[in-house]
């Protein structure tokens, strides 16, 4: 039996997603499955049995968050460890970071494989060249927007991720 399978998401609002949407298929990478965002909470198999305490855990830490800035600016990358380019978060970095260690705990418990470092990717697995016109030719990124919320997004197998609840902030 598949297990559904959930991710949190920070969605980059309008119109700065859109341009970043058009920046990542610029670069020739695969079609995004998702809306361009900073995501909270990495793809996590869910147990139907599991999913009411899932919610309710999304719902409490949710609450117990007051809405904050986020301003994206300038390119980063993770290599040579993963081929990676991405629009840093300039601030809004520890807002982001508590947010996702309150989701990542409790029934959404799990250990990462990398220190949390929220980033819009831009480009990924792609060649030296494709990261390299990346990293150099989207530096001049700058957003800011105020988070009220995030986006619980759902898979099945295979199947194309579909955003299935939005959750406001508190505080």
């Amino acid at each position: 039996m598949r297990l559904p399978t959930i991710g949190v998401l920070l969605g980059v609002p309008q119109p700065y997603g859109r341009l970043l949407d058009d920046v990542r298929r610029s670069l020739g990478g695969r079609p995004a499955e998702t809306p361009a965002h900073i995501t909270l909470v990495a793809p996590t198999a869910v147990a139907d049995s599991a999913r009411a305490d899932v919610d309710a855990h999304l719902d409490s830490a949710a609450a117990a968050t007051a809405p904050f800035e986020v301003r994206l600016r300038g390119t980063g990358t993770f290599r040579p460890v993963s081929p990676v380019v991405f629009i840093g978060v300039v601030a809004g970095i520890s807002s982001c970071e508590v947010l996702a260690t309150r989701l990542r705990a409790g029934p959404l418990r799990t250990e990462p494989s990398f220190p949390y470092h929220p980033h819009v990717t831009i480009a990924h697995g792609a060649s030296d060249e494709v990261l390299d016109r990346a990293f150099e030719e989207y530096a001049d990124i700058d957003a800011t927007w105020r988070v009220t919320g995030f986006t619980v997004y759902e898979r099945f197998g295979t199947a194309q991720w579909r955003a299935v609840r939005e959750i406001p902030l508190g505080g």
